[in-house]
């Protein structure tokens, strides 16, 4: 397995990039190869800066940074040198098996789009991410931010990347799927979701459950929550925001510390063609650790693989 990692992106990056690349590599299996991509010189100095051997890592020299407010479409287009754009590079090329950084959100998305482009059959790529359950397992709710106005079809398809997701990632066995809406009847919500909901009913694809409202995020109604990247990206961010409230007043029992964004590493971006995930811009090592190790079983389970065979059918 070869690993790559974008170095330069994140608020605190490289020293957290680095650190988190060490504390992966002690646990990876053994042959596995990282390739650190960045700045030769500062990669070089921060593993001095640790004690580790620079001869563990394989460094790939990148001259440019896309920062984190740049323009995605046209950092990534006018910057080729970029640790972004030289990862992708190195991903379409298979000299590499997973690409992953806490860089640039959207120019991680339009990479992705620009290089190993989309699946087949896949209308729009989405991310993801991990919602504590009550009974301690974990749910999937996508799309988190990719996509902020969808399509009923759109909607349907992140139903299909979602189970598949859930299945062969985290093992979840024929994985639920609701559709959050603002009531459980058929006829509620808006246009787009009623006619989502239309769709997804009489479906073979995965197993649909009917809509779920937000006070179902938590329970084990469904294992797999579909919703425009608008919606998911606030009931992220709110739970994210109600962990560190609990976390300030000292009151954090064992499921809400699985609020923390660092245990889950990242988000991978479904529906393109290789295995790509894109962490959170705050990162410290552990995330980096959790990111680089999601990435991996991304990219051992031939996800890409499993959603191509699954859309021939559709």
């Amino acid at each position: 397995m070869r690993i790559g990692l974008d170095v330069m992106g994140g608020d605190f990056a490289p020293k957290a990039v680095i650190d988190g690349a060490v504390l992966a590599m002690r646990e990876l299996a053994k042959g596995s190869v990282m390739v650190l991509i960045g700045d030769k010189e500062i990669i070089q100095k921060e593993l001095q800066a640790v004690d580790v051997p620079e001869d563990k890592y394989e460094i790939v020299h990148s001259s440019d940074v896309i920062g984190m407010a740049e323009s995605p479409i046209k950092a990534f287009t006018q910057k080729p040198k970029s640790s972004i754009a030289i990862g992708y590079h190195l991903l379409m090329e298979k000299k590499i098996d997973t690409f992953s950084s806490v860089g640039n959100t959207g120019a991680m998305l339009v990479g992705a789009m620009y290089s190993i482009k989309t699946i087949p059959g896949v209308i729009r790529p989405c991310l993801t991410s991990m919602v504590p359950k009550e009974s301690g397992k974990m749910g999937v709710l996508l799309d988190v931010g990719a996509n902020a106005d969808c399509k009923p079809d759109v909607l349907y398809q992140f139903g299909i990347l979602g189970s598949l997701y859930a299945e062969h990632v985290y093992g979840i066995k024929n994985p639920m799927v609701g559709l959050m809406n603002l009531g459980e009847e058929g006829g509620k919500g808006n246009l787009v979701t009623q006619a989502a909901y239309e769709i997804m009913k009489t479906t073979q694809q995965f197993n649909f459950i009917g809509n779920i409202e937000g006070c179902d995020l938590f329970n084990e109604k469904a294992d797999v929550i579909v919703c425009e990247g608008f919606t998911g990206n606030v009931i992220i961010k709110q739970a994210e925001s109600i962990y560190e409230l609990l976390k300030k007043h000292e009151n954090l029992d064992p499921l809400i510390q699985k609020f923390n964004y660092e245990i889950h590493g990242g988000s991978p971006i479904l529906g393109v063609n290789g295995a790509v995930v894109v962490g959170h811009g705050i990162s410290n090592a552990v995330a980096i650790r959790n990111m680089i190790m999601l990435s991996r079983n991304v990219a051992e389970t031939n996800l890409a693989e499993k959603i191509k065979n699954a859309l021939e059918y559709v």
